[in-house]
């Protein structure tokens, strides 16, 4: 477990930190729910779109029956030491139905159209409406860095 030597970030870096990482990580653990079938968790690729992380999977698969069901999701990044947790409510769209320009970041972005294929795909859009970012224990405390869909760290405006 590595703990020495880690410092504490302020949130504007923890913010920083994990933008970057949404920009640049691949594979994103999605979590959901069902009523009747209990909780369903499943690594997808994303994309993020700088407001929303934008995923894709079958329109049959557990995932899309849960999100029409019930939309409170949380996302993971992978990495199990510097963690990156986001909440939101899930919108999810057919293949026939995506905007376009997000269809098309996530097939240049992958190499992959799910609008191609024979199934049919849900493209699923999540807004963070909360984010926890900590490295370490250390960061344990003050790992709150968006709340209600706001960013912590932003000050605010007017006189």
């Amino acid at each position: 477990m590595r703990t020495t030597g880690i410092v504490r970030r302020p949130a504007a870096e923890r913010r920083r930190d994990t933008l970057e990482r949404l920009v640049t990580e691949r594979d994103i653990w999605v979590s959901t729910a069902h009523p009747d079938h209990g909780p369903h968790q499943v690594p997808l690729w994303f994309l993020w779109d700088g407001r929303a992380v934008w995923m894709c999977t079958g329109a049959t698969s557990a995932t899309a029956r849960n999100i029409r069901e019930e939309p409170r999701v949380r996302l993971a990044l992978p990495d199990t030491f510097d963690v990156v947790l986001l909440q939101g409510e899930a919108e999810w769209f057919l293949d026939r139905d995506v905007p376009a320009d997000a269809a098309e970041a996530f097939a240049a972005r992958f190499g992959w159209d799910p609008r191609a294929e024979e199934g049919s795909f849900l493209y699923v859009r999540v807004v963070p409406k909360s984010v926890r970012a900590w490295r370490g224990e250390p960061e344990l405390r003050g790992r709150v860095i968006m709340r209600d869909g706001t960013w912590l760290d932003e000050r605010p405006s007017g006189p």
